[in-house]
């Protein structure tokens, strides 16, 4: 994908996420209003997104705070439902607090109090600046955090760079390691991959001996080759060239005959003469 259409891309899911956050901020009428202003804006616009999601979806943005940010599930549903949080709240909430080891009710009491100074502003008093590593790993935990909810989300260019390749090729959510197969696959993944033909010069099969082999014939080896293909018999190549009718001839092996000799050279008598 081009550069210019990436970007595209992410502004139209960016815009996007920003109307939902908006629109879902303005219907539910939250206590504190809706201004996250976390000193960044990428996390501010998915936080607006999570608005929509958790208002619609209460059930499973609740598992993913109880279950992977430590959160009681009784406090999440009070702060939703009794207090009229906003959920990009709640979420920012419990997730800075899994960062900074407290409880998330910790992180609540804060904001509830200093909530005019913005999240960027709560986050730094409690030792985590904006830019900073820890962070990043918050921002970070959004990407998971909606590939569980099997909704999309745009990444930045920071972003990128911790999940390379996301969306070139893979079948799976981020994190499988499963690559597609292309039409560029290695033959030995293909059926029937293994049935080349033989090298030449390679063994044959030896007719008539199960798993028996013979080199192949070459050189002066072929005369003896065609003998056998004329006589139908292996034995038959010993007749040799032809050769003058002679009496003291010895005669052939009993069951053998040399048909490239008998065709060629007829011995007297053998047609009744």
């Amino acid at each position: 994908m081009s550069a210019s259409l990436k970007s595209c891309l992410l502004a139209a899911l960016t815009a996007l996420a920003s109307l939902g956050g908006v629109g879902s901020a303005a219907a539910q009428d939250f206590t504190f209003g809706w201004n996250p202003r976390s000193g960044d804006v990428w996390v501010d616009t998915w936080l607006g997104d999570m608005n929509r999601y958790g208002s619609r979806y209460r059930d499973p943005f609740v598992d993913e705070l109880v279950r992977y940010h430590g959160a009681p599930r009784d406090l999440v549903v009070d702060l939703l439902v009794q207090r009229r949080w906003a959920p990009g709240d709640v979420y920012f909430a419990c997730a800075l607090a899994s960062i900074i080891g407290r409880p998330c009710r910790y992180v609540v009491d804060i904001w509830e109090r200093d909530h005019a100074l913005g999240w960027g502003r709560v986050a730094q008093n409690l030792g985590i600046k904006p830019g900073s590593p820890e962070f990043h790993r918050l921002k970070k935990g959004l990407v998971p955090t909606y590939d569980r909810w099997g909704r999309p989300i745009a990444l930045d260019a920071q972003l990128e760079r911790d999940f390379p390749g996301r969306g070139k090729g893979a079948a799976g959510k981020a994190g499988t390691g499963q690559p597609a197969k292309g039409k560029g696959a290695a033959r030995g993944d293909r059926p029937g991959a293994d049935a080349r033909p033989a090298a030449r010069g390679a063994e044959k099969p030896h007719p008539g001996k199960p798993g028996a082999t013979r080199p192949r014939s070459k050189g002066t080896g072929r005369a003896r080759a065609r003998a056998e293909r004329r006589s139908g018999h292996p034995d038959a190549a010993a007749c040799g060239p032809p050769r003058p009718f002679s009496a003291s001839a010895q005669p052939m092996p009993t069951g053998v005959r040399c048909r490239v000799v008998a065709a060629e050279h007829p011995q007297p008598g053998a047609h009744g003469s």
